[in-house]
């Protein structure tokens, strides 16, 4: 009994290290993201300078702070990024949960996959640009058609990731499970789901960054509000500034929903931790 306890703490011990290490590196990179981002900012302004490029063509960093600022305070980025982020949200749920759907039934009954998956195939080749003016048709301008796009962009890379890990388990896990009379949905529940979820988890990151694209796209077609509509707006007017600026915007919205998908992989995935603590694929 002993023996055990002292294994079981030692464990625990080592467990411990990778944390510390892990939060004593965090400020470091912030430091460093920090710093390039700096750079990035001290770079544009030099070559805006050196190169006497006009603003109407690219503007310098300080006007667009101001524009940012000025969208900030009289409310109209706010508005308009609200009205795009719940396009990305909702287009990105239903596209993902369609995908998982999709990917369970085409893993699970081989009919399935011979039917559906050349299609969706074919789908995903035609250019989702091309299917834009089409889907305004049909939905209008409203956000459904935006949330439509969004989710499309979605759909295939989950769908892709999530048949990949389904059908990566391991033949002898299965007939383990079967000798030990497990049901189907523990099979998948036990086995196949846990072997899964990294592979979904990869195609979640990218179909988030989809999912803004594909709003962006939607509302480049048609749309009576959000920051597509936004940049569309300033471009006729050549407006640089505000375009810039609206761009930011994008990028951080990007970012931050990119950082929130790593950090459920880090919570849910917790048992593919490395050494230094990350997750695999992060």
């Amino acid at each position: 009994m002993a023996q055990k306890v002292t294994t079981a703490v030692g464990s625990v011990e080592r467990k411990q290290v990778p944390a510390r290490r892990r939060f004593s590196q965090r400020p470091i990179d912030f430091l460093t993201t920090f710093a390039a981002i700096v750079a990035a900012i001290a770079l544009w302004h030099f070559a805006i300078t050196y190169f006497e490029v006009e603003s109407y063509l690219f503007p310098a960093p300080l006007p667009v702070l101001n524009a940012l600022i000025e969208g900030l305070s009289d409310g109209s980025l706010l508005t308009n990024g609200w009205v795009t982020l719940s396009e990305v949200l909702i287009g990105f749920s239903f596209g993902s949960l369609l995908a998982i759907t999709l990917a369970v039934l085409i893993t699970r009954w081989r009919f399935v996959e011979r039917t559906f998956y050349p299609f969706i195939v074919a789908f995903q080749t035609v250019p989702k640009i091309a299917l834009a003016p089409l889907v305004i048709t049909w939905m209008g301008f409203g956000q459904t058609s935006k949330m439509l796009m969004a989710g499309l962009l979605a759909l295939f890379p989950v769908l892709v990731n999530t048949i990949t890990g389904l059908k990566s388990v391991e033949q002898d896990q299965l007939d383990l499970m079967r000798a030990l009379q497990a049901t189907d949905w523990q099979i998948f529940r036990y086995v196949r789901l846990p072997r899964a979820l990294p592979y979904m988890f990869a195609g979640l990151e990218i179909a988030i960054v989809f999912s803004v694209i594909g709003a962006i796209v939607g509302e480049f077609v048609g749309a009576k509000a959000g920051l597509g509509y936004l940049i569309q707006s300033s471009q006729a007017t050549l407006d640089a500034t505000t375009t810039v600026a609206v761009l930011v915007v994008l990028s951080v919205m990007g970012l931050v929903l990119h950082r929130i998908v790593i950090f459920a992989k880090s919570r849910l995935v917790f048992w593919l931790r490395t050494d230094d603590g990350a997750v695999v694929g992060v």
